[in-house]
């Protein structure tokens, strides 16, 4: 299993995770909140079980201070090493608190490429950590989520001679920005939208740091302050982070890099105003120097500390592209060691896919005449609109731009064109009242949104999807059943909350809901761990096609809030990344190559191949589904649907 575990770089909010988590102690203490992100810098490795804890390394950029390492799975001498301060003391705790906790057995850890620098505040200590509680997780299927891996790191981090603080193991939630707070023992992380591209530089000083001293003068002031300057400390992480913190979401969501980099600038001035009179260590001439440097203020739109702050790390947010590379290269040439990291804006859904393709043998000999998705539901407003219009004005309404309708045949694309394409005769638009009529135009208004093709060869569900490719380009896509209506429970399209949840996670999306454990074998049922307390967002961690159900009973349980198991399949609306067409055009050629023009091609088959290699998530929508191609479930829909 191949794992990667990127670096983390606190962009906002340092020193505000072990101050807030005093609200144990004194709860007029705010909560602290700091904007957290992972690097494109990381570390590369491969996993499997080992009957010892092993790590091992191929990685060139550590080879000059690298040494094998392993040692038995026994929980004395494993804490034995976490104590000793070794280069493996990290790796160390979290395998002993593994073993304490889980019973597991061991891991060989293989490092193929280690491309984030070490002690640079970039918290290099953390992401191995990481990486190991991630090796253990997935290798033994304990069911974490990302935030459960995130405490192990930061629990067995404990067990060393290190005092991490808890925003380290941000690193866990990968190349994006989050939101964290931390309220006493609590910890919530929340995905942060960006919506233009920002241009970091952050560099390692290569001058000296005392951490421990920070960390421990600046702790003096707490749980209660004592003075005027320790009650400015805990103002400074406290109310005015909050506010800092509020304003850079802000600024992010509206891609306004100008006054972010100038709030980077004001933060730090807040910083070295109430902060750093608390410590000498916190005296910082090369940091202040940097920051400053006149070579470097007409490239970037501010700068601030990073981590415990002192002359440890600096980070700008550059103007643009070139901007960021000539201050990296700037600061390399001047003996630091510089990095760039763009924070990118998740591509938002714009395109549609629905497939029609389907004959609807179910509804014979009615599909004789009239294609299922051209069948009648009457609708709350009173009017009755074919499914297939009822699916069309769900899109639009989610903001989607272009549609592309998956027909069988050129001859299918006729009943399309004379129904979106070509106007009412007049003897009929006379009939209808003045807002029927105008209706009229909105139907013609959809049709110039529709795109066409054709899957000439019966293939599968996956064949079916995979022809809209070109159209679905290299952006990610929206993918709906063409016989399957979806009704809201909230003031939002089931198609809509997908793609504010995709904005959020960016990955590969399915929808989701439960069935009863006596139906499991009729549908592809998905497993995982939920990762947010409200029990929406299912971190997917198996798929399986139509299990008999002691075997769905036995493993694909997934714990609802009162811990009874409940059993999830797919809701009918998907997110698709480029990654899976490209996943069906090798499956496809694979077929080719074997010279079997028979086999379906299965959607869900490259479903689970992207998963293995880049996850998915599971999105549990507020709304009811009604398949079209079932008579019990038109005749429910026929019923339910009009109900406002």
């Amino acid at each position: 299993m191949k794992l990667f575990v990127p670096g983390r770089l606190c962009l906002f909010g340092e020193h505000t995770d072990w101050a807030g988590h005093y609200r144990t102690m004194n709860a007029d203490i705010k909560p602290g909140a700091a904007i957290v992100t992972g690097i494109e810098q990381g570390i590369y490795a491969e996993v499997e079980k080992s009957s010892i804890f092993e790590l091992y390394s191929t990685a060139d950029e550590i080879k000059n201070v690298w040494q094998d390492f392993s040692c038995r799975m026994d929980e004395t001498e494993l804490k034995r090493i976490a104590k000793s301060g070794s280069f493996f003391c990290y790796c160390a705790g979290v395998a002993s608190y593994m073993l304490e906790w889980y019973k597991v057995g061991g891991v060989r850890i293989r490092i193929t490429d280690m491309t984030l620098p070490m002690k640079s505040g970039l918290s290099s200590s953390a992401a191995i950590c990481v990486l190991v509680a991630r090796a253990f997780n997935q290798l033994y299927n304990l069911n974490l989520n990302t935030l459960g891996e995130m405490n192990i790191a930061y629990l067995g981090e404990l067990r060393t001679s290190s005092r991490c603080g808890r925003l380290d193991q941000a690193c866990a939630f990968g190349v994006k920005p989050n939101l964290m707070t931390f309220d006493g023992d609590e910890i919530e992380v929340r995905s942060l939208n960006v919506k233009k591209p920002l241009h970091w530089v952050f560099a390692d000083l290569c001058a000296e740091k005392d951490t421990i001293k920070i960390l421990s003068d600046l702790n003096k002031a707490y749980p209660f302050p004592n003075s005027d300057a320790e009650r400015a400390e805990h103002e400074a992480l406290g109310q005015l982070n909050l506010d800092i913190v509020d304003r850079a979401i802000k600024y992010m969501a509206a891609g306004d890099a100008e006054s972010l980099g100038k709030l980077m600038t004001e933060a730090e001035a807040m910083f070295d105003e109430k902060i750093a009179p608390m410590s000498d260590a916190l005296h910082s001439p090369k940091l202040h120097a940097t920051l400053q440097d006149p070579n470097i203020q007409p490239l970037v739109w501010g700068g601030k500390g990073v981590g415990s702050h002192g002359d440890g790390s600096v980070q700008f947010l550059a103007r643009d592209a070139e901007s960021q590379q000539k201050v990296a290269d700037y600061l390399n040439a001047h003996g630091m060691k510089a990095y760039t990291l763009t924070l990118k804006p998740v591509h938002t859904v714009r395109r549609a896919i629905v497939p029609v393709a389907g004959f609807g043998t179910r509804l014979y000999p009615a599909t004789r005449v009239i294609k299922k998705d051209f069948f009648p539901i009457p609708c709350p407003d009173g009017m009755v609109r074919p499914v297939i219009l009822i699916l069309l004005e769900e899109l639009i309404q989610s903001g989607i731009e272009e549609i592309c309708l998956v027909l069988g045949s050129e001859e299918e694309r006729q009943q399309y064109a004379e129904f979106f394409e070509h106007p009412l005769p007049d003897e009929h638009l006379r009939k209808l009242n003045p807002e029927a009529q105008e209706y009229e135009n909105h139907i013609l208004d959809i049709g110039k949104k529709l795109h066409y093709v054709y899957q000439r060869e019966k293939r599968g569900f996956g064949h079916a999807v995979y022809q809209a490719a070109q159209f679905a380009g290299n952006e990610p896509v929206l993918l709906l059943l063409g016989d399957t209506l979806y009704r809201s429970d909230s003031n939002k399209p089931c198609a809509l909350q997908m793609i504010e949840d995709y904005e959020r996670y960016n990955r590969l999306m399915v929808s989701i809901h439960p069935i009863p454990l006596a139906e499991v074998s009729r549908y592809g049922i998905l497993h995982g761990v939920w990762e947010d307390n409200d029990h929406t967002i299912l971190n997917v961690n198996a798929m399986c096609e139509k299990p008999k159900a002691s075997y769905a009973e036995e493993f694909l349980g997934v714990r609802n809030k009162k811990g009874d198991k409940e059993y999830y399949s797919v809701f009918g609306q998907y997110i698709l990344t480029p990654e899976v067409f490209s996943q069906l055009h090798e499956d496809i050629m694979q077929k080719e190559i074997e010279g079997d023009h028979v086999t379906e091609i299965e959607l869900t088959a490259a479903l689970e191949a992207v998963r293995k290699r880049s996850g998915m998530v599971g999105v549990r929508l507020r709304g009811r589904m009604y398949d079209m191609g079932n008579p019990s479930s038109l005749a429910k829909a026929t019923l339910e649907f009009p109900q406002p």
